[in-house]
């Protein structure tokens, strides 16, 4: 604590005698003696309570951590991810199969060949038939495309 030598105590030992006197000696280092007691006991004290606190502090927070971790259910966790992953199995199993996209090979024309006439002994014509309405004109075989 003080780093005070047996020089330094006899010094002050003998000025203490020279000051204060032999005949009020006793009562003065019994003085000094009472009062570095109590700052003994109330450090002491303060420590003591500072260290309660500190243990209380602990133990909350270390509650609080055994509480969080009762609260853990890792079979829970487990059985949810195999829910999720049921039903994502399941929904690909109901799912119609997709078609595999095929490679467009190239178009090629092929030449108009005008269709048969129906047979008069098939039916005639329905009402309900309009006469087509020419939309585009017709493209000769040859002719490039707009």
């Amino acid at each position: 604590m003080f780093d005070i030598g047996w020089t330094e105590l006899l010094l002050i030992a003998v000025v203490a005698i020279v000051v204060i006197g032999p005949k009020d000696l006793p009562r003065a280092m019994r003085f000094v003696g009472q009062w570095t007691g109590k700052m003994k006991r109330m450090a002491r004290e303060f420590q003591g309570q500072f260290n309660e606190a500190l243990r209380e502090a602990e133990l909350d927070t270390v509650k609080r951590d055994v509480e969080a971790i009762a609260k853990i259910d890792p079979m829970a966790d487990v059985r949810k991810e195999m829910t999720e992953t049921g039903a994502e199995i399941r929904k690909g199993l109901d799912k119609p199969a997709e078609p595999k996209p095929e490679t467009k090979q190239p178009e090629t024309k092929q030449p108009d060949v005008p269709k048969a006439a129906p047979a008069a002994a098939d039916a005639a014509p329905a009402a309900t038939d309009a006469a087509p309405t020419p939309a585009t004109p017709a493209v000769a075989a040859g002719d490039p495309q707009p």
